[in-house]
């Protein structure tokens, strides 16, 4: 399972380290490739290859003309490009992905269970502080309630 927050940096090339804890976990479970596309706030996500085939082949399973299956495939399937980990650790992360994110310099890995969210670090500030607001409505109360139950 990923888990954790990370600050790292993006150079020029749009080469970022995937943190250590992360990377541990990608090839200990996995292999050392990620698929990262556009998520729906403005950051990327990043899966193992073997979780994203599992999602494609969900999706390959529903009717595609299905408004939310097409909408998700449009803006999450087909921005989904492979950045295998060079022998340093890194991941290039290519220009349209860098853009629609806004990373630029300082950026921050999250663990988020079976999915690794990638974001600049004023939209990951943001993303918590609108994540805190949301904290005390009763449908995260709900879902917590129902792990603890699990």
């Amino acid at each position: 399972m990923f888990r954790g927050v990370y600050e790292h940096q993006i150079d020029a090339k749009g080469r970022t380290s995937l943190p250590a804890k992360l990377r541990e976990t990608l090839v200990g479970a996995y292999d050392e490739r990620l698929i990262v596309t556009t998520a729906l706030d403005r950051c990327l996500h990043a899966y193992p290859v073997r979780e994203w085939e599992a999602l494609e082949a969900s999706l390959a399973r529903r009717n595609p003309m299905e408004p939310g299956v097409k909408t998700l495939m449009r803006l999450y399937v087909a921005s989904a490009q492979e950045c295998p980990l060079d022998k340093l650790g890194r991941l290039l992360i290519p220009p349209t992905l860098r853009t629609y994110a806004g990373l630029e310099k300082d950026v921050v890995w999250a663990g988020m269970v079976k999915v690794i969210e990638l974001w600049s670090r004023e939209g990951w500030a943001k993303a918590q502080e609108e994540a805190r607001q949301e904290a005390t409505s009763a449908d995260v109360m709900k879902v917590l309630s129902e792990l603890r139950q699990q």
